[in-house]
């Protein structure tokens, strides 16, 4: 293997189970809403090389990924899967697995070469990628390596969880104290502030008009143009008045208050225009 803990994981290109180039770093980098609330660590990255489909212990570990998948949606974690298969049959072996995280090709060995895992025995595995899984910072640097080449040294789901979590608590936005700061919060808007204010200008916040251009009910944000700036204003569901979880639909026309943080301007007080 031509890499070791602490080593950068290359940040390579390669086709997805569609046929579209992705690369590797994009799976790390901080989601829009991150960059709004000043967090630009990103996420850690699992990374797991296959022999392919027909090995039933890659179908074993990849059913028991499957069974992860829900859990790294909301712990944050995220997942990739690389084999020497084109991209028609990692589509298909996902689709039949029922895996959402994305199947990688490295059909020319090209990456799996740069790495030195390139498994050279005799037997139906040659010139395949030996089992490999990767555990990386958001800025790729490898925080864990195993070998899976006995199956036993392929991570359990807890290993997986112990390295998402080492690595979480060392980024910037894992203390729930750093998102209790005033300019934090006049994105991602605290329960108690719709109990106090409501009322379109009564904070003294400048009030415009616009329509909802986008939002994304998975991840409650959105973006409102401004009509008499023409401006797309950013906004967290948690600046429209209410209580649990809200949402809008792209089309709406809303009155809203503009408020400013240093990260740069946000729809505030998001109302309905009936």
């Amino acid at each position: 293997m031509n890499v070791k803990v602490g080593d950068k994981f290359p940040d390579e290109t390669l086709l997805n189970q569609d046929g579209h180039e992705r690369a590797i770093a994009h799976y790390t980098r901080p989601s829009e809403f991150d960059k709004r609330l000043g967090f630009n660590d990103g996420y850690p990255l699992i990374i797991v090389f296959f022999r392919g489909f027909f090995c039933p212990r890659d179908q074993q570990q990849l059913r028991m990924l499957k069974d992860f998948q829900d859990e790294l949606k909301v712990n944050f974690g995220r997942l990739i899967s690389i084999s020497t298969d084109p991209p028609m049959v990692n589509s298909a072996f996902r689709a039949g697995l029922g895996a959402s995280w994305p199947f990688f090709s490295d059909e020319n060995r090209f990456l799996i070469n740069q790495l030195g895992i390139l498994d050279e025995t005799e037997g139906e595995y040659a010139d395949r990628s030996l089992p490999i899984t990767f555990v990386c910072n958001p800025d790729l640097t490898i925080k864990r390596i195993y070998n899976g080449w006995f199956f036993v040294g392929r991570p359990t789901l807890e290993e997986l969880r112990t390295d998402l979590r080492m690595i979480m608590s060392e980024q910037s936005y894992y203390p729930h104290e750093v998102w209790k700061t005033g300019e934090r919060m006049k994105i991602r808007v605290p329960q108690s502030y719709w109990k106090k204010e409501s009322a379109l200008g009564e904070s003294g916040l400048k009030v415009s008009e616009g329509e909802v251009i986008t939002f994304n009910f998975n991840s409650g944000n959105g973006y409102i143009k401004d009509s008499s700036s023409g401006e797309r204003l950013f906004f967290n569901f948690t600046a429209i008045p209410g209580e649990g979880y809200r949402t809008i639909s792209p089309g709406v026309k809303v009155q809203f208050e503009i408020i400013e943080s240093s990260t740069g301007k946000s729809a505030l007080n998001i109302q309905k225009i009936t």
